[in-house]
């Protein structure tokens, strides 16, 4: 996603809860997802599960296992296919807080427009999405 991974997560299958324990987050429900991996909760094409990052911002995305190829047809390191626009930035508020910023940046009229301007820094395109710079770094994953 782009993100720095500083904020709480979990992926939610059905009623189970899959995270990073954390003392200031008590859950009887929430299993560590350092025990499990993707391939053994999406099994079958067309599985999916939720995806929550940074409980303040409140992100949601609904993973979804595409297809299954025989071991061995393709590299076993993750691939992007596909994509558009860049990653939201950290700590914008969630959807509503990104489109806030979007509006803001697009219109130099707005009363925000030099704040958010600053905020986000030089050379933020929302629409720039590079699949080989995703690739990449996907392939650093061990």
């Amino acid at each position: 996603m782009g993100w720095t991974d500083t904020h709480l997560h979990e992926f939610i299958l059905g009623r189970q809860h899959y995270g990073v324990p954390d003392p200031d987050w008590p859950s009887d429900d929430l299993k560590s997802e350092r025990r499990v991996k993707l391939n053994q909760l999406l099994t079958r094409e067309k599985d999916r599960l939720l995806y929550c990052y940074d409980f303040g911002d409140g992100w949601e995305h609904t993973l979804v296992l595409e297809k299954v190829l025989p071991c061995g047809s393709v590299a076993l390191k993750p691939r992007c296919l596909a994509g558009k626009r860049s990653c939201p930035p950290e700590d914008c508020g969630g959807i509503y807080g990104y489109y806030d910023l979007l509006k803001a940046l697009s219109d130099p009229n707005s009363p925000d427009h030099e704040e958010m301007k600053t905020w986000i820094g030089a050379g933020f395109d929302p629409e720039r999405f590079d699949l080989d710079e995703v690739n990449e770094i996907l392939s650093d994953i061990r």
